[in-house]
């Protein structure tokens, strides 16, 4: 994607502003192109529990390129060879699910980090292209300043040990799955919107913040993306794309029937 577009993006998540994410786990990447030009400042494709593959994350980031627009990839639980292969595919970040340890975080920077912070293995040749970069050398200097490392926190395990996480050099945020840290906190039970998760993401935004770290949430409805951008988040999701385009074709039959 261009660098002015990815720069002016990291510069306002690093400045603390909020930001609005795009979710996308259908593999359509004109669809992706929709979300990116409808405004938002970022795009994620869900390959965890989306159905997004390698070949549609390539084609939605070269979509999703043409308006400047920074993609971001979910790959799937320890995943981390697939996390580097779209860094060079040209994504401006990853988040990595179920990260419950300082070690897991770590092991998922060694990956998608080049050294000294981590061991990436160096072939980028569609990221370098999207970049319009020519200097291999250049662009290693600035390509750990300039991709995403997130860990999702999910679990009573990473809340309890979050400061460790967050610690970890290279570790870039942290992203919030209100599902499974309900099922998590409330023994099963499928509340995301519950007290005991508010609580805890009230915490993990504070904590994040606190270490210097991006703060980050997945937001099912636009009066939680709200709620959390006034809890000091960052990068926030406002729902995703089955979902609005369900309810968008449910309120047009709606209106035409009201005749």
């Amino acid at each position: 994607m261009d660098e002015s577009g990815l720069q002016n993006f990291l510069k306002r998540l690093r400045s603390g502003k909020a930001n609005y994410m795009g979710w996308s786990g259908l593999s359509d990447p004109m669809l992706v192109g929709y979300i990116a030009r409808a405004g938002y400042d970022a795009v994620l494709l869900d390959q965890q529990h989306g159905f997004h593959d390698t070949a549609s994350c390539i084609s939605c980031i070269s979509e999703a390129a043409l308006t400047g627009t920074p993609i971001i990839v979910r790959v799937s639980v320890n995943d981390f060879a697939q996390a580097a292969r779209m860094l060079d595919c040209g994504a401006a970040g990853v988040v990595a699910p179920m990260i419950n340890s300082a070690a897991d975080a770590r092991r998922f920077v060694s990956h998608v980090k080049y050294p000294p912070l981590g061991q990436r293995s160096f072939g980028p040749g569609r990221a370098m292209q999207l970049s319009s970069a020519t200097d291999d050398q250049v662009f290693v200097q600035s390509a750990n300043g300039n991709t995403l490392a997130i860990a999702m926190c999910e679990t009573r395990e990473a809340l309890d040990v979050l400061d460790e996480i967050l610690n970890v050099p290279g570790l870039d945020g942290v992203l919030v799955g209100p599902a499974d840290l309900s099922l998590a906190l409330c023994s099963g039970i499928m509340d995301p919107n519950g007290s005991a998760v508010r609580n805890a993401t009230l915490d993990v935004a504070r904590r994040s913040r606190a270490k210097g770290k991006i703060a980050c949430a997945f937001a099912g409805t636009v009066e939680r993306s709200r709620e959390l951008v006034r809890d000091g988040f960052q990068l926030v999701s406002v729902e995703y794309d089955e979902k609005v385009i369900a309810d968008a074709f449910a309120k047009v039959l709606n209106e035409a029937k009201q005749v």
